[in-house]
């Protein structure tokens, strides 16, 4: 008998993996992008109180955690990442009463919360940077920085040849002729860690949100805090190629673990199992796993999985190789596909391989959205913790035709380093089918929505057969209820044609086809559930090209 499959709901959760204490071991950890999540008051930013609003949605999603990106006082010169004060609220997203309110509802709601900590710089309207330049050369303040005379006969040229991610050069001149240091845009100076005031601010920091109840920090460019000593040219090193862009050779320095595991005695002063995420670019998964050791931190954001095309020979290196580094130090692997600083991979899929993860061009849509279903599958059946961009789950695109009017990612104007397309992927969600922001909020939106938004919104997808929105649903109840999803280091590779990924993680099997053609392989069992069309007939399965399939060997 043939019998065709898609999705298929799964059964209740399962009561063993929900009494984990270890519980960031497999979770899956959903991104919210506050100012493109849920406007409350209307006037086209997302805000804390909309987050609040649609915990239910992200509860019933089947997430188990939510990390909320900067919502800090800041002038907002980089979306946030400028923070101004550490504890207080913008403005613009509430007030510490609404992030205390948030947080209680999200843990009635069984969701834990890990907020962004950005502690390699701050916002030139810190207090402590406004002291420095207000009290000149031979401030204590400006130790808590890196301010430097320049080269030149005058002082006229910058201390080094460093250049800023955001591109140009990392050094601003001040009126008085020092100079300071910003890896990314000027009005972001990094701190100089070797100071003491500065870990002793940032241990502060960890405490005063682990007591309004924070499960966890997701650290902001945590390769980046220490630089290598006496600040040298470039041109003295190697310069190190890492996801298509050069970066210097000043990150990911020994120095930085020190500081991580003076974080982590602060941590395990509070009960509850609260974690530490690196934001890690490093060359190597192995560079990765140092960040992650017992006594540092408890996961890193595997870059190197988010980067890999959509190939089964690609995939299974890098899924090998990230196993294999995370073993020796006893960490979960993670595993990602996108983030609000990326090309989302319903788009990136849609386009020729070897682009890297900012690319301008919409692709092949259709295309792109099946292989990004086959990919969540197969990102989900991976061992360890899983990260989903705030979207995804509805398959949405880049919006790659944004004009520069409305553009606001301050890289891309700046003409070089990062490509600047970021705004792409952060344009608001769409929750309804019409309205003027298709349910974002009761005004217009920050970023323009496409037209057409309001058919891959949650009002849309819900209760659709087939949708991607019920894939997600679908696939993250069978993590809860199979006991062989989730936490793990290891899979068994089973054979499988060209072009097709097949491993088995105890009585569970993942088959991925990313060959472009359809092909057979054994039904290795009852079918779980599929990214496409599946047909069954005499033991063997028919997959469709781009399609993921799960299943397992128990009746």
């Amino acid at each position: 008998m043939t019998q065709q499959h898609s999705a298929i709901a799964p059964t209740p959760k399962n009561p063993a993996k929900a009494k984990r204490g270890d519980w960031w071991r497999d979770a899956v950890i959903y991104q919210v992008y506050p100012r493109s999540f849920a406007d409350s008051n209307g006037d086209g930013m997302g805000d804390l109180e909309g987050v609040r609003s649609r915990l239910p949605y992200l509860r019933d999603l089947g997430v188990d955690a939510v990390w909320l990106s900067p919502f800090y006082a800041s002038p907002q010169a980089d979306a946030g990442y400028d923070v101004a004060d550490y504890r207080a609220v913008d403005p613009m997203f509430g007030n510490l009463l609404d992030a205390d309110a948030l947080i209680r509802d999200a843990h009635g709601l069984g969701l834990r919360v890990i907020v962004d900590l950005v502690p390699n710089h701050s916002s030139d309207q810190h207090e402590w940077f406004k002291r420095a330049l207000r009290e000149g050369p031979g401030s204590p303040l400006r130790e808590r920085y890196h301010f430097r005379p320049g080269k030149g006969e005058h002082g006229e040229l910058p201390p080094n040849d460093w250049e800023s991610i955001f591109g140009g050069p990392a050094w601003t001149r001040v009126p008085d002729g020092e100079w300071y240091l910003h890896l990314f845009a000027p009005e972001q100076p990094d701190f100089n860690w070797e100071h003491p005031a500065v870990g002793d601010e940032f241990r502060s920091v960890l405490r005063f949100w682990l007591d309004i109840g924070v499960d966890g920090f997701r650290i902001d460019v945590a390769h980046g805090l220490v630089k290598a000593e006496g600040l040298p040219d470039l041109g003295s090193h190697d310069q190190v190629k890492l996801l298509g862009n050069d970066v210097m050779p000043f990150f990911d320095q020994d120095g930085v673990h020190d500081i991580y595991r003076q974080w982590r005695l602060v941590l395990d002063e509070y009960a509850g199992e609260r974690i530490f995420v690196a934001e890690a670019w490093t060359p190597t998964v192995e560079r990765t796993a140092n960040y992650v050791r017992p006594d540092e931190l408890h996961q890193a954001f595997n870059f190197q999985y988010l980067a890999t095309d959509w190939d089964a020979g690609e995939l299974r290196t890098v899924i090998d190789r990230t196993l294999e580094a995370m073993r020796p130090v006893g960490a979960p692997a993670t595993w990602v596909l996108s983030n609000h600083d990326v090309t989302r991979h319903a788009t990136r899929f849609a386009n020729p391989p070897g682009l890297g993860t900012q690319i301008r061009t919409a692709g092949d849509r259709e295309l792109g959205l099946r292989r990004a279903r086959a990919a969540t599958l197969l990102m989900l059946a991976l061992p360890g913790s899983a990260y989903i961009y705030q979207g995804e789950e509805l398959g949405l695109p880049d919006v790659v035709d944004l004009s520069d009017e409305v553009r606001q990612d301050p890289a891309y104007f700046r003409g070089a380093g990062q490509d600047g397309f970021r705004d792409g992927c952060r344009v608001p969600i769409p929750w309804t089918r019409t309205g003027s922001s298709y349910g974002f909020g009761n005004g217009g939106s920050w970023l323009p929505q496409p037209d057409g938004w309001g058919e891959l919104s949650i009002e849309a997808q819900t209760g659709t057969a087939g949708s991607t929105l019920e894939l997600y649903r679908a696939a993250l109840a069978a993590r809860r209820t199979q006991p062989d999803l989730g936490a793990g280091d290891s899979v068994e590779w089973l054979r499988a044609p060209e072009g097709v990924l097949a491993f088995r993680r105890g009585e569970f099997v993942c088959v991925a086809n990313t060959s472009g053609e359809s092909v057979t392989t054994s039904a290795y069992g009852r079918l779980l559930l599929a990214s496409g069309e599946v047909t069954e007939a005499d033991g063997e399965a028919k997959l469709p090209a781009d399609t993921t399939v799960w299943w397992t060997t128990t009746p």
